[in-house]
């Protein structure tokens, strides 16, 4: 699986649509202070799901819709999609090339998109989930996951390598197991409590025929 192309449109300073392609190797994008660098980061991480507008250095998550400019208007609406290559068949689908696409408007409506078909965000996040592209497995280095890395607390080294490698997506769906386990055991507490208070009437209710059959 590999990143082919970055598209982008109304998203922050690139209030046109613009097409970066990542070929072989590596890939760097260079520029002075200003000119979106960080912006094309903050644009991956927000087409695989990001929800905080904090992490995406905003104050609500509607700042990443292009806010104008002294030549040009705001926008409504802004798009991001991601292009990956699947010939290997690393994800779950049927199609050699996956397109991930997420669209907001200023309205407030948000969709997701997986090849041009409406998606739900779990959808997309349990298609990614093992690939090494979940939210949280690095897919962009912040400082703070370098002090994860290097932090003394065990449990903070182990959930960054295992979102790597792709255990989260075991994890969390053992974890949302349980719960629905849970939740079973506690529905199946209260049927038992209504067949005993069922029961209990039943009782009554025999006893009292039998009183009335004897008069």
């Amino acid at each position: 699986m590999k990143l082919t192309r970055l598209e982008l449109s109304g998203f922050k300073s690139f209030a046109d649509t613009v097409n970066l392609t990542f070929e072989q190797g590596v890939t760097a994008i260079v520029g002075p202070n200003g000119c979106g660098k960080s912006n094309v980061s903050d644009a991956v991480r927000w087409v695989l799901g990001e929800q905080s507008a904090r992490l995406l250095r905003g104050g609500k998550m509607e700042d990443v819709i292009f806010q104008g400019s002294t030549a040009r208007r705001p926008v409504n609406v802004t798009e991001v999609s991601l292009y990956l290559d699947n010939t290997d068949g690393d994800l779950p689908i049927a199609y050699r090339e996956v397109v991930v696409t997420r669209r907001l408007s200023r309205s407030g409506q948000s969709d997701y998109l997986l090849n041009g078909a409406p998606v739900r965000l779990r959808d997309i996040q349990d298609l990614l989930r093992g690939t090494g592209l979940g939210s949280g497995a690095g897919v962009v280095i912040e400082a703070k996951m370098i002090d994860l890395l290097l932090s003394d607390r065990a449990e903070e080294r182990r959930s960054l390598f295992e979102e790597a490698a792709g255990i989260g997506l075991y994890r969390d769906r053992k974890h949302s197991t349980e719960r629905r386990l849970e939740e079973t055991a506690v529905d199946l507490q209260r049927v038992e409590d209504l067949i005993a208070e069922v029961q209990s009437q039943i009782r009554s209710l025999a006893r009292q025929r039998g009183k009335a059959e004897r008069h």
